[in-house]
């Protein structure tokens, strides 16, 4: 995606997924006109970008990798398999929907991480991409389609928590594994539905930019028309989004794109939690029935005492009890708060940002000030997508028992 008259490769996607590319989109033979872009006196210097984005891209991918790693390790050593089929007969504990979405949430978040040593390649390189076409189609595709299971999965989560939490006799059958399975194989094909049009968008082109390393508005963004003065210097760029004269045809995708994947599960997301924290409100305000027993026991008709003292140790372990329900109640409630600031810090810049960059383009709206600002917020989001592999781990999911 590009934002400003200085070339860049890579989506910052926050990620999740997200750490998010910023490129130039000088138009020298689209079917844009060259005066939908801010004029050349809007250039401004970005070459911190080669050195701040690889930093994040690499620090991101340490902690996909390690932490990911670590996570279906476990998953696969402590139940019995790798494919949710581990059960007692194989001897590791059971399976259940949470662990299963679980797995599939840190699968494609790994394969996330995997894909940014290309990019960071690519920025040590200053956006020239060494990698062919082919790699290129794939990396960008590879990108989405994980940034987009990740929100998937962890809308399910969310779900799943919701039903647990305020239906929970209504979702038994849901409950099953096989059902869980269904979901998620649901959800990779969706996703690659999603985003396989990225196949035909993303593309190597050659681009020029003056000697400093900064593009300026003559620089070529057909997809291989060569273009340039004495002072200026080729190099081949793998876009984001799309060419010049594709532009159009992807801001309708784009803007789709970004509403079903992110924006709707970014509402079912917060709807879910909210009637979580709403629920769990409700029940703090009586004890619940099964820390109003008392102990188990007969009660003969010569045993008054023991009824007294019975219900005397009932009363005191109600009151224990009760207050480290209330304590464990509080915790979830603020648990369910910090992973939706979470998730929205990681993903909503991101996708606000970029789709007001296609409006914008698309629109020939806004000028020098409104694309700088824009720029900068779209680069900067990239340190978000460290928030984001902490706040997928398990320990920070709220647990629905």
């Amino acid at each position: 995606m590009r934002l400003s008259h200085v070339s860049n490769v890579t989506p910052d996607i926050s990620l999740a997924a997200a750490v998010v590319a910023v490129s130039n989109h000088p138009n020298t033979s689209g079917t844009l006109p060259t005066s939908s872009l801010p004029p050349s006196s809007c250039s401004y210097d970005e070459s911190y970008k080669y050195v701040f984005l690889p930093v994040c891209y690499s620090l991101t991918f340490l902690f996909s990798l390690t932490l990911n790693s670590v996570v279906l390790l476990r998953s696969c050593r402590h139940h019995g398999g790798c494919c949710g089929g581990g059960g007692s007969s194989g001897g590791g504990r059971r399976w259940n929907t949470s662990l299963i979405y679980m797995v599939n949430l840190a699968t494609t978040d790994l394969m996330y991480g995997l894909s940014l040593p290309f990019l960071v390649a690519s920025y040590v390189l200053r956006d020239s991409w060494v990698f062919g076409d082919f790699m290129c189609r794939l990396v960008r595709f590879l990108f989405y389609f994980n940034l987009y299971c990740s929100i998937f999965f962890l809308t399910c989560i969310s779900v799943h928590r919701y039903l647990g939490i305020c239906h929970p006799m209504r979702t038994i059958t849901l409950e099953s594994k096989r059902v869980v399975k269904g979901t998620c194989a649901l959800v990779w094909v969706v996703v690659f539905i999603l985003t396989c049009p990225i196949f035909r968008f993303a593309q190597t082109g050659y681009m020029t930019r003056r000697g400093s390393g900064a593009a300026g508005p003559g620089g070529s963004r057909d997809g291989g028309n060569r273009t340039g003065e004495q002072d200026e210097e080729g190099y081949m760029n793998c876009w984001d989004d799309a060419i010049d004269k594709e532009f159009a045809d992807y801001v309708p995708y784009g803007i789709v794109l970004h509403l079903l994947g992110f924006f709707v599960p970014f509402v079912i997301i917060a709807w879910c939690y909210s009637q979580v924290v709403r629920t769990i409100f409700q029940t703090l305000r009586s004890p619940p029935s099964s820390i109003e027993g008392g102990e188990d026991g007969q009660v003969g008709d010569g045993a008054t005492e023991g009824v007294r003292e019975r219900e005397r140790t009932s009363v005191s372990i109600s009151g224990s009890q009760y207050s480290h329900y209330i304590r464990r109640r509080r915790k979830s409630i603020k648990t369910i708060v910090t992973i939706t600031l979470l998730f929205a810090l990681c993903f909503l810049p991101f996708h606000v940002t970029r789709t007001l960059f296609l409006l914008l383009r698309r629109g020939q709206l806004g000028g020098c000030n409104a694309m700088k600002t824009v720029s900068i917020c779209y680069k900067g989001h990239s340190a978000a997508g460290l928030l984001q592999r902490l706040a997928q781990c398990p320990p920070l999911l709220p647990d629905g028992r």
